[in-house]
């Protein structure tokens, strides 16, 4: 029969670090780690783990160096952008054109219920053409977001073949898609067609009136990232952040697969999109910035092992293209763990860092699963499921005296109790919508 612990730790998904290998070429633009959240599973049992596959990219030596940018602009104008909006739109575009290089091309798409294009895609020159088609911008009109978003990637796609460049849309909305295809479904079909040629999408939902669920959903499926403006005084400053990433590119078209050898079963995978089929996940970004860590979590099973026994858990293959020399680079690196039947060498071989991880998606996908229920008008249940997922925490921090995890736990009790009274209103919606990609991705700035 099992021990208390060990029944806590089931309970808590006790979930496991091993020892990892880095990358084996010094300059690769990207180094690749394989993880578990312990590096020491119990013997004689069946075990669940958490196996953390990373890329983190080099940051570049020089801002010179850097891969030129693709980049078009494409901003909401329809009449609801009137005054301050528009302004701050204007100056956030503005904001762009200061941070670019003159031979970065750019492109600038605006929309209502028609779309034009004011600059079409060319390399940016001193800046001053594409300024005055910035000042030309005038908000009127209802919102054909989806044809303003293809106009956006009809521009791209001008220079998109050469591959030196980094492609990227920048989409700016404070309404609903009315005019066209307007459901998430039907935009994240388009994210995704983009993220095959190799072009991301950042939206950005300015006020407490657009879509959140259309907008992250576009920019998760071509693998851009997304904010929540509450007011517009915010765009500049989230203008700034996104360039520093897209100027930031290191690796592009990055594949990892992870193999599981015999007696490890890949469950699911936490928080990130991916796909798992039989003994094997898979992953796939279309940009990896430096400085940057993005990563996979895939809870797996583990059959029983004898005290003392080594055992690979799994192997992780990176491929990807070098955003600066377009070669075509791979890397490789095993993760293994050993079984003790001492229940103190299995908790000192904890990594906090991947429970942490861990217990950050865990929770974004509980508050995936709240805003259903609350849409569905079931708000007990949405608070209850936000709840048991903080306890469930609470009990893995406790056991590992991970003040990251009881942190995470014990601010997510609050905002259970805080659900089930108040309900969840607009604001706090977006907050999980956005929060909850930006976790799942692995973004670096949230809501400004």
């Amino acid at each position: 029969m099992k021990t208390p612990l060990v029944s806590c730790l089931a309970v808590a998904l006790l979930l496991a670090v091993a020892p990892f290998a880095r990358s084996a070429s010094p300059d690769a633009p990207v180094r690749l780690r394989v993880e578990l959240d312990r590096s020491v599973l119990l013997a004689d049992s069946p075990e669940k783990a958490i196996i953390k596959v990373a890329l983190e990219g080099a940051r570049l030596a020089r801002p010179e160096a850097r891969p030129p940018v693709n980049l078009a602009l494409v901003i909401d104008r329809s009449g609801s952008m009137n005054g301050a909006k528009i302004e701050q739109a204007r100056a956030a575009a503005l904001e762009a054109v200061s941070r670019l290089g003159s031979d970065d091309m750019v492109a600038l798409v605006a929309f209502d219920d028609r779309v034009e294009t004011l600059f079409p895609a060319q390399p940016l020159g001193d800046g001053r053409a594409l300024a005055a088609a910035i000042a030309e911008l005038r908000p009127g009109g209802t919102t054909a977001l989806f044809d303003g978003v293809k106009q956006g990637a009809a521009e791209v796609r001008k220079h998109s073949e050469d591959r030196r460049y980094v492609s990227r849309i920048v989409l700016i909305s404070d309404g609903d898609a009315n005019v066209g295809p307007r459901t998430p479904n039907e935009l994240g079909r388009l994210g995704a067609a983009l993220m095959e040629e190799g072009i991301s999408v950042t939206t950005i939902g300015l006020g407490l009136d657009y879509n959140e669920d259309l907008m992250t959903r576009l920019a998760q499926r071509s693998d851009g990232n997304t904010y929540f403006a509450a007011g517009a005084a915010d765009l500049p400053r989230i203008f700034a952040a996104e360039l520093g990433d897209v100027l930031d590119v290191v690796a592009r078209r990055v594949t990892v697969t992870v193999q599981f050898p015999t007696g490890v079963r890949p469950l699911r995978m936490v928080g990130r999109e991916g796909v798992v089929r039989g003994q094997t996940a898979e992953i796939t970004l279309n940009q990896l910035y430096g400085g940057q860590e993005k990563f996979a979590l895939v809870e797996a099973e583990i059959e029983p092992a004898h005290a003392g026994v080594e055992r690979e858990i799994a192997s992780a293959t990176a491929t990807f293209e070098d955003a600066g020399t377009q070669r075509r680079l791979t890397l490789t690196m095993r993760a293994g763990a050993r079984f003790s039947v001492n229940h103190d060498t299995v908790l000192s071989s904890a990594n906090l860092r991947v429970q942490s991880d861990y217990a950050a998606n865990a929770i974004a996908v509980a508050k995936e699963q709240a805003i259903a229920l609350a849409d569905a008008g079931r708000q007990a249940d949405a608070a209850s499921v936000l709840r048991l997922e903080a306890l469930r925490l609470e009990t893995l921090g406790k056991i590992y005296r991970n003040g990251s995890v009881l942190s995470i736990s014990a601010s997510n009790t609050a905002e259970a109790d805080r659900l089930g009274r108040d309900g969840l209103d607009n604001v706090t919606r977006k907050d999980y919508r956005t929060d909850g990609m930006n976790t799942f991705s692995q973004q670096g700035t949230k809501r400004q």
